[in-house]
């Protein structure tokens, strides 16, 4: 499962351009100006076959009189604590500034593992530059050039060595049983609909330590469930910030999402689809977990006719495609109504994760699809199609095509096999995964 790191830093360190090297994306926004990262970005890292979480916090600042930098500073410091290990981030070429020092002394109380990284060596000459840095009490500096990529190699591999050690706690229970995980923004009812399953505390059997050390499963069994509910250490403390920080609704969300199979996501009846929700159902996908979503409130709206219901649904999968195949369930945490439902589905989300199609019968349909709308030929050439199977023991389902010129498989036929698929299977709820490979 994976961990968390952290990049923090004053402005124009190059946060954002390490971010963007590490993940390999070029998702945040790279400017001189200071202050340009305030919206947060997540990520992942995927070094010697191990998969961590980044995120890249905005620039820490004091003393100053734009509105959005004490909210940035809050959430530089919920990215501290959340962390497993902290990446910070100076400019070799300023030397140390008063800010870095601020910014250490804040680092050295976390008790946090801390990597000094000295950015924009871009050259051997500047590597003398980092003598300096050793006076922020952090130990030894790793100069990198996050803008050509030079030394960030040398820099996962001590992340790796800094990463806390796992705790293993009953895999043999946790792998057997399903783990959900309730998230959504803030309001959204989240805490009402743990409250309404955890109502009759003889049938919650104790918490128990999972994998990861900050995640904490609770068994539910009751009404003929028998699940794991996800929280982690993130959701339970209230922490030094504002519990209604967006931001920190996020963060929190990573961790459950990364330790579950099927996530419950809350989204607000009476608010109706904000970028929050888009921003939590892109980690759900990004991470490859099934999905449930649930519609909540729905005892506060005043038309709940069917033409209301529809519109809200073709809503929802309208601004979450393009997969648009899970449930949605409207459900009211207070009055308990169709919150049973919503287990159910996730229950049918995870069987559809463990769903395994014969061979034989793959091949029977999927060729048959196939021959109606073959691929594409590429400059006099077909793309010819001789067997179908699916990969055993993956979390996510996986198909592999075997075929003459996989190069030439371009996107648009791999959805169009993969809605055959779904046509012809239920994986409702579940990402699926499709691979050409050469015959």
């Amino acid at each position: 499962m994976s961990r968390l790191i952290a990049i923090v830093g004053r402005p124009n360190v190059g946060k954002s351009t390490l971010f963007n090297r590490l993940t390999q994306t070029r998702t945040a926004i790279v400017d001189d100006t200071a202050g340009t990262t305030r919206d947060r970005q997540y990520g992942k890292v995927d070094w010697n076959g191990k998969e961590y979480s980044v995120v890249d916090t905005g620039g820490w600042v004091v003393n100053s009189d734009d509105i959005f930098e004490e909210e940035i500073n809050k959430q530089v410091q919920i990215a501290i604590d959340e962390a497993d290990v902290i990446l910070f981030l100076v400019d070799i070429l300023n030397g140390v500034t008063d800010l870095d020092d601020h910014v250490a002394r804040i680092l050295r109380r976390s008790g946090k593992p801390v990597i000094l990284v000295t950015n924009k060596a871009d050259s051997y000459d500047k590597l003398y530059g980092e003598a300096e840095f050793y006076s922020l009490g952090l130990g030894n500096p790793f100069s990198i050039s996050a803008i050509n990529g030079s030394g960030t190699g040398d820099l996962l591999d001590e992340v790796e060595r800094r990463m806390p050690q796992e705790e293993v706690g009953n895999e043999s229970d946790l792998a057997a049983i399903p783990r959900f995980a309730i998230v959504g923004r803030p309001n959204a009812g989240k805490s009402s609909l743990l409250n309404a399953f955890m109502g009759e505390e003889r049938h919650i059997v104790t918490d128990i330590a999972g994998t990861t050390r900050d995640s904490i499963y609770t068994r539910y069994n009751k009404f003929g469930f028998d699940f794991y509910l996800v929280d982690t250490a993130g959701i339970r403390k209230k922490g030094k910030v504002n519990e209604d920080i967006e931001y920190y609704s996020v963060i929190r969300a990573i961790r459950a999402i990364e330790n579950a199979d099927v996530c419950i996501l809350m989204i607000d009846a009476t608010r109706g689809i904000e970028r929050q929700d888009q921003n939590i159902f892109s980690i759900i996908q990004r991470n490859n977990k099934g999905i449930v979503v649930c519609v909540n409130k729905w005892d506060l709206v005043t038309d709940k006719s069917q033409a209301a219901i529809t519109t809200m649904e073709n809503a929802i999968r309208e601004r979450f495609a393009p997969f648009t195949d899970f449930p949605i369930i409207f459900t009211s945490a207070t009055t308990k109504q169709r919150i049973h439902r919503s287990l159910e589905e996730a229950k049918h989300v995870y069987d559809n994760r463990m769903r395994r199609i014969p061979t034989s019968k793959l091949n029977n349909v999927m060729q048959e699809a196939i021959a109606a709308y073959p691929p594409p030929s590429n400059k006099g050439k077909f793309v010819k199609i001789k067997y179908i199977t699916q990969l055993k023991d993956t979390v996510t389902p996986t198909f592999v095509f075997f075929c003459n010129l996989p190069q030439w498989v371009k996107e648009p036929y791999k959805r169009y096999l993969e809605n055959q698929i779904r046509k012809n299977w239920d994986f409702t709820g579940t990402p699926i995964h499709v691979f050409m490979r050469e015959k």
